[in-house]
């Protein structure tokens, strides 16, 4: 599979959405969101694309995942990885995250849930190691999760 990345711009965030719900509803069940769907659509429609931290991973005109990061005074922070369901295991998350790597790099940070088990495995094949673990008390979910680092 080919896949092209590029920046997002405005018009894409209905598909940005769209790929940021369907992959929180069917892997991550035991995370609820903390807004509704309608919420979500216009916090990524009017903050998320409009900061200009977006990459879209393309493929045949179609947007199969997106990679959200930003930076503070010490760290890089991977924000958001999320895929279409359907290109999970072809990929295009590998590429989004090398992506991260070279265009940020070390150190970069990120949180997962700590149940999210694919993830946990994911980011350390990719060189990340697993350095705090949490009650979840900072995160809307209220989920235990994990910091990772790449250095």
């Amino acid at each position: 599979m080919q896949v092209i990345l590029r920046q997002a711009a405005i018009g894409d965030e209905h598909r940005v959405a769209e790929i940021y719900l369907a992959s929180r509803k069917r892997y991550l069940p035991y995370a609820p969101l903390a807004y509704t769907d309608e919420a979500v659509r216009a916090w990524i429609g009017t903050q998320l694309i409009p900061s200009g931290a977006v990459t879209l991973a393309v493929s045949k005109d179609i947007v199969l995942g997106f990679l959200a990061v930003s930076k503070d005074e010490r760290y890089a922070w991977i924000d958001h990885l999320y895929l279409d369901p359907s290109a999970v295991g072809k990929g295009v998350g590998t590429i989004l995250l090398e992506q991260a790597k070279l265009t940020l790099g070390a150190p970069i940070r990120l949180y997962t849930f700590q149940e999210n088990v694919d993830a946990r495995r994911f980011y350390t094949r990719h060189g990340f190691q697993e350095i705090e673990l949490s009650d979840g008390a900072l995160n809307e979910e209220k989920v235990p999760d994990v910091l990772l680092e790449w250095t």
